[in-house]
């Protein structure tokens, strides 16, 4: 079980107080500038003390977003979707229809200011959803996100499966996590996913699991629940 295998630095992003995270998922796409306002504005009343974490499910529209570290020559094809600038970390990465987007804003000012231990804590969140399916993930050093190896008669490769990237303003995070259930994975073509142009991407359906997206939320909230705590719908 993920519980049993979960390092001390990760055990510490459980709240002391249990209080249960908010957890919403958008019936609709949603555009990207609406979302990182939203976030924004949700982030900024967790410090002031005036809202409960929430992680927020939801997809986008095709599109591709540039992080901070991102590098003008990783934008292939600038013109196949809209590109928006981001504050969150990480490099270019796309989202789009069948990708779950899952922006997590929570208060480490409750769970031991450990950007690292947190960063580990979504690591371990997409590993242990994974793991729901009877998909083996893992990270690897030196590459962001989370990975599957892929193996056949004669030849063997490593794809990413999910993608990480966040920001933390006074202590509370935003931005956050994408997998990919059934995405259009040609979509990835019009950049370099993360800078790694050695490696490949896929998701749950290519790797043969024919997952839904409701299914996919499921496994995203029981494996949440094991590092970070308890969650609750909004009223």
């Amino acid at each position: 079980m993920l519980s049993q295998s979960l390092s001390p630095a990760v055990t510490k992003l459980l709240r002391a107080d249990g209080r249960p995270v908010e957890w919403v998922v958008a019936p609709e796409p949603v555009d990207y500038p609406a979302a990182v306002a939203a976030m924004e504005a949700r982030a900024a009343a967790i410090a002031a003390g005036e809202a409960p974490e929430r992680v927020w499910l939801l997809e986008h529209p095709p599109l591709y977003t540039a992080g901070v570290s991102s590098k003008d020559a990783d934008l292939l094809d600038a013109g196949r979707f809209p590109v928006h600038r981001s504050g969150r970390g990480g490099q270019f990465t796309y989202h789009g229809p069948g990708q779950r987007v899952a922006y997590v804003m929570l208060d480490l000012n409750h769970r031991g200011r450990d950007v690292r231990a947190f960063v580990r804590g979504l690591e371990q969140w997409l590993i242990g959803a994974l793991g729901e399916f009877g998909v083996p993930a893992d990270v690897r050093d030196g590459r962001v996100g989370v990975w599957v190896e892929r193996k056949g008669p004669g030849w063997s490769r490593e794809d990413k499966i999910a993608a990480i990237g966040v920001k933390v303003r006074k202590w509370v995070s935003f931005h956050g996590i994408s997998l990919n259930v059934e995405p259009d994975l040609t979509h990835f073509a019009g950049i370099v996913p993360c800078g790694i142009q050695e490696h490949g991407v896929t998701s749950l359906v290519d790797l043969g699991v024919p997952a839904t997206m409701d299914e996919a939320d499921e496994a995203l909230r029981v494996s949440f629940r094991r590092v970070f705590g308890p969650t609750i719908a909004p009223h």
